[in-house]
C-alpha cells in the first residue's frame, strides 16, 4: 500500500465512523411536529352565509376543524360536517352573554343553565367535547362575590348533563371584570371537583392585564381548549382599549414563542382556535389560517 492510498483509506473510515457515532442531521435540528389542530370560531369566518358555505370555506383556507355557535340547526352543521369532513371540536354558548348567568333575576339565570344544557346537546350530537363559557359579568349592581357565587350555583345545575355527556364547561377569560388572576381562575374551576368543569384560555384578552405564558403554565391541565387573538398594547394606548384587537396576528404583543412553550410544558396537544378580525374573504381566512401554522411552528 503506497502513501497515497493510505492516507484515502483513514480518511474513509474515520467519515464512517463519524457518521455511526452521531445521529442524523433531521434528528439534530427538526423538532417533532405538535399534534396542535387548527380551528376557526364560527363568528371569525365570515365567508359564505349557510352553515354548508361557512364549513367549506373554512375547509379551503385550510383549517382543520371550526368551533361552532350553539343553537344552530344540527341536522345542517352534521351535513356540513360530512360534506367537508371538517369535525366541530368546541361549542360556543351563543346565548351566555344575553342570560347571564350572574344576573340578579333569578328567571334570567335559569333561561342561562338552559341554553348551556342545549350547547351541551349540541357539543354531544356534533362530537365535540367542549362548550365555550362566560360565566358571568361583574357590573356597577352584581358585586364581584355575588358574581362568583351565583354562577358557580347555575354551572352546578348543568354539570350532571355534562357528566354524563362527557361534555366539558369551559370557562372563558373575557372582559368581564371577573376571574382576573390566574391563580384565581384555578381556584374558580377547582372548587367544582370535576373535570367537566376546565378553562378554555383566550391568549389575546389576558393581554390587558397579564401575560398569556403565566397563565398557561398556572392553569395547566385545566385548559381544554385554546383561543387565538393577537393584541396590540400601543393600538390600546393609542386609540382605545378595545382597539388592541385590532392587530394581525403577529403584529402585535402576544409572545407567541413563549405562548408556545408553554404549551408545550403542559403538555398542550389539543385545539388552537382563531377568534380574530380578517376572516372576510376567501384570502383573508387563509391568511390567518397560515398565520395560525407560523404560530404553531415556533
Amino acid at each position: 500500500m503506497n502513501r497515497r492510498q493510505f492516507t484515502k483509506r483513514t480518511i474513509m473510515a474515520s467519515a464512517m465512523m463519524s457518521a455511526a457515532s452521531f445521529p442524523a442531521f433531521s434528528d439534530i435540528l427538526l423538532p417533532a411536529p405538535r399534534a396542535i389542530k387548527k380551528g376557526i370560531m364560527w363568528g371569525s369566518n365570515r365567508v359564505g352565509k349557510t352553515v354548508m358555505e361557512k364549513f367549506q370555506s373554512a375547509k379551503i383556507a385550510g383549517f382543520d376543524g371550526i368551533e361552532v355557535n350553539s343553537h344552530l340547526d344540527r341536522s345542517e352543521v352534521l351535513k356540513a360536517m360530512e360534506a367537508t369532513g371538517l369535525p366541530v371540536p368546541s361549542v360556543c354558548d351563543a346565548l351566555h352573554w344575553k342570560y347571564l348567568l350572574s344576573d340578579p333575576d333569578p328567571a334570567v339565570r335559569a333561561e342561562g343553565v338552559e341554553a348551556l344544557k342545549v350547547s351541551l346537546e349540541d357539543a354531544k350530537a356534533f362530537g365535540a367535547d367542549t362548550v365555550l363559557l362566560v360565566p358571568g359579568r361583574v357590573t356597577e349592581s352584581v358585586r364581584y362575590d355575588e358574581c362568583w357565587k351565583r354562577s358557580v350555583e347555575e354551572i352546578k345545575k348543568a354539570l350532571p348533563l355534562a357528566e354524563k355527556l362527557q361534555v366539558k364547561i369551559a370557562i372563558e377569560n373575557v372582559w368581564n371584570n371577573f376571574l382576573l388572576s390566574p391563580m384565581e381562575a384555578a381556584q374558580y374551576i377547582d372548587q367544582f371537583g370535576t373535570p367537566m368543569a376546565a378553562f378554555y384560555f383566550d391568549c389575546g384578552n389576558i393581554l390587558a392585564f397579564g401575560f398569556p405564558e403565566h397563565w398557561i403554565r398556572i392553569l395547566g391541565k385545566r385548559i381544554a381548549k385554546v383561543h387565538i387573538k393577537e393584541y396590540s398594547r400601543k393600538l390600546a394606548d393609542s386609540q382605545g382599549r378595545s382597539a388592541g384587537f385590532k392587530a394581525n396576528l403577529l403584529e402585535g404583543d402576544v409572545n407567541w414563542a413563549e405562548v408556545m412553550k408553554a404549551l408545550d410544558e403542559i403538555g398542550y396537544n389539543d385545539w388552537a382556535t382563531i377568534e380574530q378580525p380578517g376572516g372576510d374573504t376567501p384570502e383573508g381566512l387563509k391568511d390567518l389560517c397560515d398565520r395560525l401554522v407560523k404560530i404553531l411552528t415556533l
